[in-house]
């Protein structure tokens, strides 16, 4: 498994990545202190986040996840503890986003200020700016890098065909380039990394941070008709997954979890941090009972049996 070190202090192992987009929208300021703090305890020192959560809320602009981790940095100290990502590039709450080199500037400053700290270890790019000349936003995330205030360079929701192009950019220019990759990729989402991404990430050997890795909750299989989703925030998001081929998967997860006495949601993500080209699913939890399954599938151990009836169960 590849292993990668971002953070100031070798912190990062390959393990899990708690998605930030959470804080400030469905945990409010108190209860995302206390997540935060039960992550710290148990190990999980990777946060991920991006300058545009949560803008999707009603009376929130974005930048609410950042203000929050930023504050229980002040409050405990831990900031050199902890591997942190953001983004910038994804639309905020006032219509403006892209990559053009004054915007970045702009964006990645006013993340240090809510985030409480003076460099980001993983800084992406959140989406494509088709606009902007690739140099010029290349050019200006090498001038953060030199400054130190971003450590390394990722890209997520970019075609593999742009990163390619932007490496090539920098490592003319002699500047730094992309060295993580964050895809969507499950067990359901699985075709589109595996053909595009996945020999990208191998011959750059780039690290890699799949999001989306319960399929906004889908693999927990606590959505199997749609009469489950009724009240659900992530409706939109999982009626796509109740078909034929999701509830294969659903059924082979639930056979493999009952060998494991785990949940559904543990299989899924210990699937995903037993392949090699995987670094760091990341994964969400809104409740402490969530959370601590989260860290249950670190050290879930699936056979090779097991893993290969999993991608039959989802095969593309």
């Amino acid at each position: 498994m590849k292993k990668y070190k971002f953070g100031q202090t070798n912190l990062f192992t390959p393990a899990l990545s708690f998605g930030g987009n959470v804080f400030g929208w469905t945990l409010d300021e108190k209860v995302s202190f206390r997540m935060l703090d039960e992550l710290y305890d148990k190990g999980l020192t990777f946060i991920d986040t991006a300058n545009n959560y949560s803008h999707w809320v009603p009376g929130n602009t974005g930048g609410e996840s950042e203000i929050i981790i930023g504050k229980w940095f002040k409050q405990t100290g831990k900031r050199q503890k902890v591997v942190l990502s953001t983004k910038v590039g994804g639309k905020m709450g006032d219509g403006t986003r892209g990559l053009r080199g004054d915007y970045i500037r702009q964006c990645v400053e006013d993340s240090l200020r809510r985030l409480n700290t003076d460099y980001i270890d993983l800084y992406f790019s959140h989406y494509d700016d088709i606009d902007t000349p690739q140099e010029e936003t290349m050019k200006e995330f090498n001038e953060l890098v030199k400054e130190g205030k971003v450590r390394y360079l990722g890209a997520s929701n970019l075609t593999a065909e742009r990163i390619v192009s932007a490496n090539k950019i920098a490592l003319e220019s002699g500047w730094e380039k992309y060295v993580a990759l964050q895809p969507l990729y499950n067990l359901y989402d699985r075709e589109r990394f595996e053909t595009e991404y996945l020999p990208l990430s191998q011959q750059d050997d780039m690290a890699v941070m799949s999001y989306f890795a319960l399929a906004s909750g889908f693999l927990s299989g606590k959505y199997r008709t749609q009469t489950d989703l009724e009240n659900s925030k992530r409706k939109d998001m999982v009626k796509g997954y109740l078909n034929e081929r999701g509830m294969k998967i659903l059924d082979s997860l639930q056979v493999i979890a009952s060998n494991h006495n785990a949940e559904l949601a543990e299989i899924a993500i210990a699937w995903q941090i037993q392949k090699p080209e995987i670094t760091a699913p990341i994964v969400s939890a809104t409740t402490f009972t969530q959370l601590q399954s989260l860290i249950k599938s670190v050290s879930l151990e699936l056979s090779d049996e097991e893993i290969k009836e999993l991608e039959r169960a989802s095969v593309y």
